[in-house]
This record gives structure tokens, C-alpha cells and sequence, in this order.
């Protein structure tokens, strides 16, 4: 049976794009922050324990991307496929996007419980295999430990994302918000704690940083589902609906698995980049670590942005209020240029400050003297990363999720990789591979512009408003 639209829903496509835009986007914003603040905090506790635990931790975030790929990548999927249903007022269809979403989340999470079962520790085996081999033992009992726990025990971050997005997609950004928040702030008190011991717990070292990190996922699953089946009218989910549907399936993967890609491309540039960085020891691959650590505490807010962009453009798209697309793309270029250009400024004025957190107690400078002209170095790129984020959000809310993967494989792979490694073959010199990422978001961004011009005279432009 349909249930009427909510006012919140509404909203998406009525209120004001200068209001609209921050009201939904800003709590999204505010928990990616605090999820970016707790991934830097889990790596600077890990730091303190141990060095050699924090070069296991960057070694195992390959396929911590790639499990967040899947469950971000098809959530994408979700989300794009609700708004537009909602756009178009049918709800009884968003909701079954809901149910089939959840559904394919769950067997994400029984690939990654067989991976973490079954192949966690040869996969690190095969990660950690250009180190010092003087380092390599200790590091791979950390890594062991880290790995294979995230993976195993991830059901609850798959489901957790199914539960947000149906949120977004209402407009109930404030409500997803309180999701994310809850596992977030669990992980952050969880850590120190079973890291180093505390309040009688054992001490854990790389296996408390897992645990904590799961129990945080967890509870936002749970606190996600008991939201949504309270407080999210529209999309309250009753099992009796639960119909798996080819079509809606397909629909979700034709902007869910480009995103899926699209996010796993960070994995595989994550492991082949830190192969062109072993020959420069541990530390460079640290730098690296602890880069995508800080980055994602400037980029974060900025893929909040792109999440509320999702729900906004995939509604009025659906309901063909061009005028509303155009502006909120324009409202969400602003503020991702602000957001970015602060972060640009940080780490060009302080990042000795920010490097000097993963320091351990007592140990040398190599960290950070390695990492200042690399932070200072990749920043000028963020700008130019920013603009093509939000195109690239474009694309997926009007399901055009394969131009968004064009633009990822560039940014990422194709033009990324080659670069750094040829600036490492002529140079030897580990400061300019970081120039690799300018290169990259730089022909990004004007691939990113052509595929915006395509996508506004074949679609947008023709959308029309029918009663």
C-alpha cells in the first residue's frame, strides 16, 4: 500500500537551493567530519602504540577501501534510485529499492567475511612483501590481527549504509546524521581503550583498533534500522514487502557499480602506489597512510556535499524542475570550493603541526620531514578535485554513473599511477611523485567538464515540467 509524501520529503523539492542545499547537506557534512576525525584518531593511537602497527593499519587500507567501495558504491545505487522514485511520487518503488539494496549490501558482506576467513593473511602476505624484512615479521602479526577482524565482522558497516541513504534520500539528513555519528564517537572512545589497555580492558594494540572499529559499525547499524523504522515514515520497511526484483536490481547497479569501481579504483591505486613508494622505505609508505588519514578529514564534508547532491538532483530531476538542478549544482560548487580551499591553506601553512600527531613519543623527524613537501606539494590539486566531485555527483543522480567512472579511473589509474611512476623512474626522487596527483585531478577536471556540457544538452536541458 503507498504512503503519502512527507514534508520532508516535499521539501527536496520546493525550499530554497541557498537553504535547501546546507540544510541537507550539512549534517551529512558534520558526520563525515566526525567519521574522518575518528579514522585520524584511530591512526595516531595506533602511532603511539607502535610505529610498525601504523605501517600495518596503511598496509591493510587497500581492502578497507574496497569494502567500503561495495557498501558505498551500491548505497549510491540506492540512493540515486529512491530520490528519483520519490521525485516522482512512488514511494512503494523507493521502498523496494530499499529492500533489494539491503539485500545485495548482505552479499557484499559474505564476500568479506570469506576474504577475512580465508585469504586476509595471504593478500597481506602479498601487501607487506617489498618491506625491510627486518620489519616485515611484526608487521604482518599486526596486520593479521587488523585485517582479518574488519573484514570478517562487516556486516554491520554494509547494512549501516543502506540505513543512512534511505534517510538522505527523504531529506532527513539530520537523522543520518545521528546514524553515523553514534558509530563514530563509539569508535573514538572504544579505541584508546582497547589499544592501550585502559579502564581494565586488555591491552590490544592493531586487534583493539579492529574490534573498536567493528563494535562502532555495529551500533550505527542498529541505531540506523531503529531510526528508520521509527522516525522515517516513507521508507519504513515492512518484511512483508521484500520482493527481490530483477529491474530494480539492475537499476541500482547502473549507477551503483560504476560508484562500486569507481571507489575500488582507491584500493587498487592505494596498493600499486605504495609499490612504487617501498623502494623509499617504510616512511614514504607511512606518508602515504597518513595523507589519505588528513585528506579525508578535508574531502569527507565534501562527499557529504556530493551524498545530499545525490538525494536533491536525483529528485528534481525526477520531478523535471530543471531551474532546481542548475542551482543546487551551483550552490554545491561553492561550497566545495570553500571547503577545499581551507583545506589547501592547512596544509600548506601547518603541516608540520598535522604530521607531528603520528609521530611516536620519543622517535625521529623522518615522518614529518618526508611529508611536509608532500602534503604541500598534493594540496594544489584540491581545488580542481573538488569541482570535478561534484560533476561527478551529477552524473550519478541522473544515472549516468559511467561518466562518473570514466573521471574516477583518471583521477585514480589512468593518468595517476603512470605519472608517479615515471616521475620515479626519472627522478628517483620520492618529492615529485606526489606531483602525480595535480597531474591526474588536473586532466580529470577537463574530462569532467566535457562529460557536465554532454550531460546538459542531452538531459537537462530538456527537462520540461508536465502536470
Amino acid at each position: 500500500m503507498s504512503q503519502p509524501m512527507s514534508e520532508r520529503s516535499k521539501m527536496l523539492g520546493t525550499m530554497p537551493m541557498t537553504k535547501l542545499v546546507p540544510k541537507i547537506a550539512i549534517p551529512i557534512m558534520i558526520s563525515m567530519l566526525v567519521q574522518a576525525l575518528y579514522n585520524v584518531v584511530d591512526s595516531i593511537f595506533v602511532a603511539r602504540f607502535d610505529a610498525n602497527a601504523l605501517t600495518a593499519v596503511s598496509l591493510a587500507m587497500p581492502v578497507q577501501m574496497l569494502m567500503i567501495a561495495v557498501g558505498v558504491g551500491l548505497a549510491t545505487g540506492i540512493n540515486s534510485l529512491m530520490s528519483r522514485r520519490l521525485g516522482e511520487k512512488r514511494p512503494d518503488e523507493a521502498r523496494a529499492a530499499a529492500w533489494n539494496g539491503l539485500f545485495m549490501e548482505l552479499c557484499g558482506f559474505v564476500l568479506f567475511l570469506i576474504f577475512g576467513l580465508f585469504f586476509a593473511r595471504p593478500v597481506f602476505d602479498s601487501l607487506s612483501a617489498g618491506l625491510e624484512e627486518n620489519l616485515r615479521g611484526t608487521i604482518r602479526a599486526y596486520g593479521y590481527q587488523y585485517l582479518g577482524t574488519v573484514t570478517t565482522f562487516s556486516a554491520g558497516l554494509m547494512a549501516s549504509f543502506v540505513f543512512e541513504r534511505m534517510m538522505q534520500s527523504t531529506g532527513n539528513t539530520l537523522l543520518s546524521m545521528m546514524t553515523q555519528l553514534s558509530g563514530a564517537i563509539t569508535n573514538i572512545i572504544l579505541d584508546p581503550i582497547m589499544i592501550f589497555g585502559l579502564l581494565g580492558c586488555p591491552q590490544m594494540g592493531a586487534l583493539g583498533a579492529a574490534i573498536a572499529t567493528v563494535v562502532g559499525q555495529w551500533v550505527s547499524f542498529v541505531v540506523g534500522l531503529t531510526i528508520n523504522q521509527t522516525k522515517n515514515v516513507e521508507l519504513r520497511l515492512k518484511f512483508s514487502e521484500f520482493r527481490l526484483q530483477g529491474r530494480i536490481i539492475r537499476e541500482i547497479l547502473a549507477v551503483g557499480f560504476p560508484s562500486v569501481v569507481m571507489q575500488a579504483i582507491s584500493s587498487v591505486m592505494n596498493i600499486i602506489f605504495n609499490m612504487i613508494l617501498m623502494p623509499y622505505g617504510a616512511v614514504a609508505v607511512n606518508v602515504l597512510g597518513i595523507y589519505f588519514k588528513l585528506q579525508s578529514f578535508v574531502f569527507m564534508p565534501v562527499f557529504g556535499l556530493s551524498n545530499g547532491m545525490v538525494a536533491i538532483v536525483g529528485y528534481n530531476y525526477g520531478a523535471r524542475e530543471r531551474k532546481r538542478v542548475y542551482e543546487c549544482i551551483k550552490v554545491a560548487l561553492i561550497y566545495a570550493s570553500v571547503i577545499l580551499g581551507v583545506g589547501m591553506l592547512a596544509f600548506l601553512l601547518i603541516p608540520e603541526v598535522l604530521l607531528s600527531l603520528f609521530e611516536q613519543a620519543g622517535g625521529d623527524a623522518a615522518l614529518t620531514t618526508m611529508g611536509v613537501p608532500a602534503l604541500r606539494t598534493i594540496c594544489l590539486c584540491f581545488l580542481m578535485a573538488g569541482c570535478g566531485i561534484t560533476f561527478s555527483t551529477v552524473f550519478q543522480a541522473v544515472g549516468k554513473g559511467n561518466y562518473s567512472l570514466v573521471i574516477s579511473l583518471c583521477r585514480q589509474l589512468i593518468v595517476l599511477i603512470p605519472s608517479a611512476w615515471i616521475l620515479s623512474m626519472l627522478t628517483h626522487n620520492v618529492q615529485m611523485v606526489w606531483w602525480s596527483f595535480v597531474i591526474a585531478e588536473l586532466v580529470s577536471l577537463v574530462i569532467s567538464l566535457m562529460f557536465y556540457r554532454r550531460v546538459n544538452r542531452t538531459m537537462l536541458m530538456r527537462l520540461e515540467k508536465t502536470e
